[in-house]
């Protein structure tokens, strides 16, 4: 299972990486896609939409089920991937680059350190 030691997450199974402008890219880790199966969809929201904190921010279906994404913090997505609207088959193999699903820019700061490392992720997935 990879999870890359410069990324953030949450006990959801969500990872968050800071990116240019103070935005904040969201998906699912390695481990969520391994245990969801094969993607075949993912609904995203609109770019623009207002979410708030620990709300459901995306949908993925799966040949066994359907998994939610939250939103580790309040925000408005500024960006949505629209490649997984053709190709769903990206969060399963790449997770962390092509297969990431929102951008949010941040409602009133966003401290990173307030989420897993890696190694505190690595430890609630093992355990």
């Amino acid at each position: 299972m990879q999870v890359p030691d410069d990324l953030r997450y949450t006990e959801e199974h969500e990872w968050v990486r800071m990116v240019d402008g103070g935005r904040v890219r969201i998906g699912i880790t390695d481990y969520a896609q391994d245990a969801l199966g094969d993607i075949v969809y993912v609904d995203l929201p609109e770019t623009g939409a207002r979410v708030e904190q620990g709300a459901v921010v995306a949908e993925v279906e799966s040949t066994k089920s359907v998994g939610e994404v939250y939103a580790p913090f309040a925000g408005t997505v500024a960006a949505v991937n629209t490649e997984l609207q053709a190709r769903p088959e990206l969060v399963n193999s790449s997770p962390y680059e092509e297969g990431w699903m929102v951008e949010l820019e941040p409602e009133g700061g966003f401290d990173p350190g307030s989420l897993l490392d890696a190694a505190a992720y690595r430890r609630l997935t093992e355990g």
